[in-house]
Order: structure tokens, then sequence, then C-alpha cells
């Protein structure tokens, strides 16, 4: 066995920062070469723990920068219109790329992937959609959708 040390999180090994002990073809043919672990010399040990120092802030630093945004986006209310038939039933649908649009429009830039919208939107009327903008930090933003 060799003991390395994580530069990433691996789903199967680890945490960043952690020392494991893998096969020795395991990390010289896969984890080596991809910059994914160190081996764990003395010099190797300082090193992550540096890395491991500038990322738990840089962490912080957007944790502080989501909550700030989420501030912002929690009670907000977005309008979206749609074609829509007698029932409330939309003929297309509202997906998450319309959302982060119409957020855009009213100056709040949000990728659509963290938009937390199991399945477009189909009916008329408000709907709840979550907004993911950091692991710890999530906001939630109320979409109205109306015929045009």
């Amino acid at each position: 066995m060799m003991e390395v040390i994580l530069r990433e999180d691996i789903q199967t090994l680890g945490r960043a920062g952690e020392m494991v002990r893998v096969k020795p073809g395991y990390a010289r043919n896969y984890l080596l070469p991809r910059g994914l672990a160190y081996e764990a010399t003395d010099g190797n040990k300082k090193r992550i723990a540096a890395e491991t120092r500038a990322r738990g802030s840089k962490l912080q630093a957007e944790r502080t920068e989501a909550e700030r945004i989420a501030q912002t986006l929690n009670g907000l209310t977005i309008t979206v219109s749609g074609k829509a038939g007698e029932e409330g039933r939309l003929f297309g649908s509202v997906t998450a790329q319309d959302i982060a649009d119409a957020l855009a429009r009213q100056g709040h830039q949000v990728d659509r992937r963290r938009l937390e919208l199991e399945h477009p939107i189909k009916t008329l009327g408000h709907h709840t959609v979550a907004v993911r903008l950091h692991p710890e930090v999530h906001a939630e933003v109320r979409v109205q959708v109306v015929s045009e």
C-alpha cells in the first residue's frame, strides 16, 4: 500500500487534503498523473496544508457572496408569459433558461444550472423555484406564469 494526499475530492476515496492509503498501481497510473493526489512526503504535507487553508478562505468568500445574493433573490417575484389554452395549460413550457433570462432582465445574473427546476413549468399561476447559489446557501424565487 502507498500513502497519498488527495488534492481534490474523490467520491470513492475521500476529501481534498486527506491522507489515504491506495494500491501503488492506482496511485502511479491514475491519481498522480492526473494531479488528483501527491505522494505523502513531508514537503507535500506542508504544501497540501497551505492549499487547504487557501481553499477554506476561498470557500468562505464564495459563501459570503452567495448569502448576499440570496438576500436579494429571496422573495423576488418574476413574471414569465407564454401562450396558454383555456384550462391554464401552456402550449410550451417555462424552462430554467426562461427563468434565468427573466432574472437577467431584472439585473440578477443567475446561471440556469443553479436553478433547481425538476420539471419545466407547464401551467399558469405562481410557482416557487429554488436557486442553489452555494452548497450551503439556497434562495427561493417566485415565478408567476401569465398568459400572453
